[in-house]
């Protein structure tokens, strides 16, 4: 009788190793606490992290101290007021908190921060700011990892590109390797890994295939009401109509572009491929979307071999 206990525990200490019946466990739920320090982008970007996410079979819990527009040196700014007088608004955000009582409010796993999209070609704008914000963090929220969030450069066609500008950049190419020269040699001033979010709008916008591409036969100044210009796997808002005037917005995402950020920030938040996840945003075409998680991965990917390169 002993041998034959004996054969049997052998027998399943052997399955992993040949490959019988060595069935993995389901994996367990993991949750992310995730704290933005932002603007528009930042909620552009993670407008759809926690569909993702549960689709993924995970948790998300967010949340963040967010002005519109705002920059770096803005939300210092906040910190300043705050230091010197809790009880003003000028130190709080709208939830009524300062940043300091915001990141003491949680355990966060994550925090993020970004420059203002205006100002992400410039390294200049970025410091001191980015390291101020980078101690604030460390001091009030210990047990976070800090990463930087590389935003995206405007639609090819949005107005602040001209030949003709001198300070602005001229294209969506000056603009996309200005802001990422600039938040990798922040990333790397840090100490802390990039959110590729700019790399992958950048990557989906010159693809031959899935590439925006203006609509030559749309004239902006003599289109007549209710007429749009064709805006096919735009990332960005573009053309629309509100009270019958035309409107043009190339800086902010739209549903394709807020949902390829969110498979940007799955892939780095829960170091896990976001290809095959099952959610999709209503006006995303399927095929489109699945080349949207395609990007993300590759994406993020190929950060991680840049940062691996740079610790060379």
């Amino acid at each position: 009788m002993k041998t034959r206990v004996w054969s049997a525990a052998f027998f399943f200490l052997l399955l992993p190793s040949i490959g019988l019946m060595a069935v993995e466990p389901p994996a367990k739920p993991k949750t992310v606490k995730l704290f933005t320090i932002g603007n528009s982008f930042s909620q552009n970007a993670t407008r759809y992290l926690a569909d993702v996410t549960k689709a993924g079979g995970n948790v998300l819990i967010q949340k963040g101290a967010v002005i519109g527009g705002s920059s770096m040196e803005v939300h210092c700014a906040k910190i300043d007021a705050n230091e010197k007088d809790p009880t003003s608004a000028a130190g709080q955000y709208t939830s009524g908190k300062g940043l300091k009582e915001l990141l003491a409010s949680d355990k966060w796993d994550f925090i993020t921060i970004q420059q203002a999209s205006i100002k992400s070609h410039d390294l200049q704008t970025y410091q001191p700011f980015a390291t101020k914000l980078r101690d604030y963090v460390k001091k009030h929220a210990p047990g976070a990892e800090l990463l930087v969030h590389q935003t995206w450069a405007y639609r090819v066609d949005d107005p602040r590109f001209s030949p003709n500008a001198s300070a602005e950049p001229r294209t969506q190419k000056a603009m996309y390797d200005g802001l990422t020269n600039a938040y990798t040699t922040i990333a790397k001033e840090l100490g802390i890994r990039r959110i590729p979010t700019g790399d992958a709008f950048y990557m989906v916008d010159t693809d031959p295939k899935w590439g925006y591409r203006p609509d030559k036969q749309f004239d902006s100044k003599t289109a007549k009401s209710p007429a749009l210009p064709v805006q096919s796997h735009s990332l960005h808002v573009g053309y629309r109509r509100a009270n019958d005037k035309l409107g043009m917005d190339g800086h902010h995402a739209n549903v394709a572009g807020e949902y390829l950020g969110a498979c940007v920030w799955y892939e780095i938040l829960f170091d896990t491929s976001v290809v095959g996840n099952t959610f999709v945003p209503k006006g995303v075409d399927a095929d489109f979307a699945k080349f949207l998680q395609e990007t993300a991965h590759k994406a993020v990917e190929k950060s991680r071999e840049q940062k691996l390169d740079s610790n060379n």
